[in-house]
């Protein structure tokens, strides 16, 4: 397999260019042509050059003599195949040796650097998947890790600047025509098989080593055509589940059922109808590459956002007293008192991105404060217990553990041992999120950065709520500003990546979250260039 010679100048990309793929701790682009106003940022010698990028970053990372070797996974995009062939290209052309492994899930590739098995080239030094979670079909992109973890921003910002180079020198060797072909041996591995055994494992164990614990227990998933579709036949059906009426479990990288993704309102809804049709005792949801999950129990009630987060909570403080629960910015003041009154652990609000609440919980426990899970409304999730993997299929034979020790222990009840768990958490009756827009193109920014305006925006808030005796600011707060007040609460803050406030509001009543969404309003309505239409439609509705 090799690069084809071409006398054809290929497209200039600059540095600029690359960078702006970054997105956090990840990187995605527009890989799939043909959608108006989406041009193709993600081409396959960009590819190649964010390969070789990250090859370059390894050596340096490792200071190693010995040729490295790193695995290659991706989701069920249409994009799929054609990248992981540029990826194989780039890292070839540095000299690393390449592994495949097809499907995949984000968790099992950070798995492949811990898992000590020669048979399957394993442990790997670095690892690459393709995916970009939930966003549309023309999207795709790269997660990266180490056995120290997924990679931070600052590594991500690296590997860009590199590839930004290397991409000029492939650039130049096309123009002029040269030979460009690379040799590349490529070893394909059923990687997957090994990871799901783990699980497989994990749940015997938790059941007292049974070898069939869910004999009897009927669990649909619904994989919305992602690559989680693994977890009906190698993971539930070997433990004795039965799995009929699970759904969209085959790959389609046009997702033509429902997004993949456990936030999302339709999927939900997908998930919670599977479960009733069948009478099935518990229904699992996963996103696209399986780093997010949620849950659906017999009766319908769903498991996602805080009540994922309480429920998991109430499972690792049964086994970990008083430990500290990380969570992103955005969790309720209800969660707050189920864990800290109803659990007796500790609740700790950090900022959104997964990556953040993560490396919080290494922090805290680096300085001698016990975490032992970070965890999102979104639903990614990690365990201290499974090396922080932010793993969405490890969250469910979480579940499924307890559903396993449960019944061995002679509660039985199905996923009613799992609904009792998170009994007296307080739910608001109004949650919303608005999305305020900063136009980047708008005289009052004055050619300024849309970061800029957007902290201008929140420290007006911030002085309008000291002065009003009925807001309280929290006291302690990592992310925006967050205000109680009428019995519910608001967080506005700015967007990780785009020029936008979000505003998240909860509150006992719709008339209570009017008064909170009025405050906001009154505070933020000088700054022209914030796009107040959704605050406004609220307010008045």
């Amino acid at each position: 397999m090799a690069a084809a010679s071409s006398a054809t100048a290929i497209p200039s990309v600059e540095k600029n260019d690359f960078l702006k793929l970054q997105n956090g701790s990840d990187i995605r682009g527009v890989a799939v042509d043909g959608v108006e106003g989406e041009p193709l940022t993600l081409t396959e010698p960009v590819t190649e050059a964010i390969a070789a990028g990250f090859a370059g970053w390894l050596k340096k990372k490792y200071d190693s003599s010995k040729r490295l070797r790193v695995s290659i996974g991706h989701d069920s995009r249409i994009s799929a195949q054609k990248l992981q062939d540029a990826v194989s290209q780039g890292l070839a052309r540095a000299g690393v040796e390449v592994i495949q492994y097809g499907l995949a899930s984000t968790p099992a590739m950070f798995n492949s650097t811990l898992t000590v098995d020669e048979e399957f080239s394993c442990p790997v030094d670095g690892s690459i998947m393709i995916t970009a979670s939930h966003l549309p079909y023309n999207r795709n992109g790269f997660k990266f890790f180490t056995r120290a973890g997924g990679l931070g921003k600052p590594d991500i910002k690296d590997i860009l600047e590199r590839a930004a180079e290397i991409y000029k020198n492939i650039a130049n060797e096309y123009s002029k025509g040269a030979e460009t072909a690379v040799s590349l041996s490529v070893k394909r591995v059923d990687y997957m098989s090994i990871y799901a055994s783990n699980l497989v494992a994990a749940v015997r164990r938790a059941a007292g080593n049974i070898e069939k614990p869910l004999e009897g227990f009927h669990i649909v998933v619904d994989a919305g055509n992602g690559a989680g579709g693994f977890f009906v036949g190698k993971v539930l059906e070997p433990l004795g589940a039965i799995t009929s009426g699970s759904q969209f479990l085959e790959p389609d990288g046009l997702f033509p059922n429902h997004i993949p993704n456990p936030e999302d309102k339709t999927a939900m809804k997908a998930i919670t109808k599977a479960v009733l049709d069948n009478r099935a005792d518990l229904g699992i949801i996963f996103d696209t590459d399986v780093d997010r999950s949620a849950a659906v129990d017999s009766s319908g009630r769903e498991f996602n956002r805080n009540r994922l987060i309480a429920l998991m909570s109430a499972i690792v403080l049964e086994e970990h007293p008083g430990t500290t629960i990380v969570t992103d910015s955005v969790t309720s003041d209800g969660l707050t008192t189920f864990i800290e009154k109803k659990l007796g652990g500790k609740h700790h609000r950090f900022k959104r991105g997964y990556k953040n609440v993560i490396d919080e919980a290494i922090r805290l426990n680096s300085v001698g404060e016990e975490a032992h899970l970070a965890i999102e409304t979104s639903g990614h999730g990690a365990l201290r217990e499974n090396h922080w993997l932010d793993d969405g299929a490890y969250l469910m034979v979480k579940l499924l553990n307890k559903l396993a020790s449960a019944r061995t222990s002679g509660q039985g009840g199905g996923s009613k041992v799992l609904t009792d768990m998170v009994e007296g958490l307080e739910e608001p009756a109004v949650a919303v999120e608005l999305r305020l827009k900063i136009d980047q193109n708008h005289s009052d920014l004055k050619g300024g950065s849309f970061r800029v305006y957007g902290e201008a925006v929140l420290k007006q808030l911030e002085n309008t709520v000291d002065s009003d005796a009925k807001l309280l600011k929290a006291p302690v707060n990592y992310e925006g500003v967050r205000v109680s007040g009428y019995g519910g609460w608001f967080l506005l803050r700015l967007s990780l990546h785009d020029p936008v406030l979000p505003l998240n509001i909860e509150a006992p009543s719709n008339e209570a979250a009017v008064k909170l969404a009025h405050d906001v309003l009154n505070a933020v309505n000088e700054f022209t260039a914030l796009d107040t239409s959704a605050l406004t439609k609220f307010v008045g509705a």
